[in-house]
């Protein structure tokens, strides 16, 4: 028979609630928890977090929906929001939704039904619809690397999308480049409309009027990031540079001008986003938009934290009830542009 909290009781002569206090991450006495600990090994005792679930109305998972688990950018920022929420007694339980609205939907109904006690998303739909019934419960909610069209109360962790890429298309400009290319992703993704705008700030401030020709605009992968370079090389034969504006698309950009037997920097100068080990595996060494990865997962793991914690309360003026306080957060994070040989001055010898 399964050991009990009385069986651990009667082992170390402790009453029933420091033992429940111990176990639901209270604090007790360091006597009594090295008695308690020692009870808990000696008879293999195991909680039922099912029933302490229902019994607390606490479930201490966190729901993270994503548009795709193989995304090297989502895989690390999940990583690291892990470290800080497993250190704090939470598991997160992730559903990759394909990039498709429908299973996005889908996969946050599944974990509302598993009773998360928080939602994490990086939203495909971006009109946040499919978050609606969850923020109606009073769950929290937190939002990573894009935001939703629609005024649901749920915090943000954002980069800063705009200055990343402006600052890029400026340090082509700086080296003598003016027919630079960019290869985007849907434009009704929120990280591709702000990156764009970013692009096209920088050109609008250096007098150059923007030509759509040189946006192409694909799905965020790899194979997109090849059939782009080709695309954008082969209707803009005076293009000197291009800037990719995510990590799979930044190798599809590389494929496609070895595919091409482009030379960078000296034929083709590139600027790609994330991933420092690819830069480094690169010939030459690529220049490219760092984002904060891990800096991230810790914010979004740090806001869920703060938001599981007993809620402040304020005064509802016209009624004087006390109501639960949630002004939602936004963190904007900024980037680096990590220096490599991939961008050459334009017009120069080499």
């Amino acid at each position: 028979m399964a050991a009990t909290i009385k069986d651990i009781a009667r082992m170390t002569g402790l009453g029933l609630a420091t033992i429940s206090s111990y176990l639901n991450g209270g604090n007790v006495r360091e006597k009594n928890r090295i008695k308690i600990e020692k009870a808990i090994e000696e008879l293999h005792f195991e909680v039922n977090e099912v029933a302490r679930g229902l019994k607390t109305n606490r479930t201490h998972t966190v729901g993270v929906v994503i548009p795709e688990l193989n995304n090297e950018f989502c895989s690390e920022v999940i990583t690291s929001m892990e470290d800080v929420l497993r250190s704090h007694g939470y598991a997160a339980m992730v559903c990759d939704c394909r990039t498709n609205p429908e299973l996005e939907r889908q996969a946050v109904e599944f974990l509302s039904r598993k009773r998360v006690d928080a939602l994490v998303n990086m939203p495909v739909d971006s009109s946040g619809e499919h978050l609606r019934q969850f923020a109606a419960q009073g769950r929290p909610i937190v939002l990573m690397d894009r935001a939703v069209s629609s005024e649901i109360c749920c915090d943000r962790v954002l980069v800063d999308n705009v200055s990343a890429t402006k600052h890029a298309v400026e340090y082509l400009l700086k080296r003598g480049h003016r027919r630079i290319g960019v290869l985007a992703g849907p434009k009704e993704i929120f990280t591709v409309d702000e990156r764009l705008r970013g692009y096209l700030e920088a050109l609008g401030e250096a007098g150059i009027r923007p030509d759509e020709k040189l946006i192409y605009c694909g799905d965020f992968t790899l194979e997109s990031g090849i059939c782009g370079m080709k695309k954008l090389r082969a209707e803009n034969p005076e293009m000197t540079a291009v800037l990719a504006i995510n990590y799979e698309t930044t190798i599809g950009a590389m494929i496609g001008l070895n595919e091409q037997h482009l030379r960078v920097p000296e034929q083709m100068s590139l600027i790609g986003f994330d991933n420092r080990h690819f830069a480094r595996a690169c010939s030459p060494g690529l220049t490219f938009v760092a984002q904060p990865t891990r800096k991230i997962g810790e914010e979004v793991a740090r806001l869920v934290l703060e938001r599981l914690k007993e809620p402040k309360k304020q005064k509802n003026e016209e009624n004087g009830q006390e109501v639960q306080q949630a002004e939602p957060v936004e963190i904007r994070l900024k980037t680096e542009l990590v220096e490599g040989s991939s961008v050459g001055v334009c017009g120069e010898k080499r």
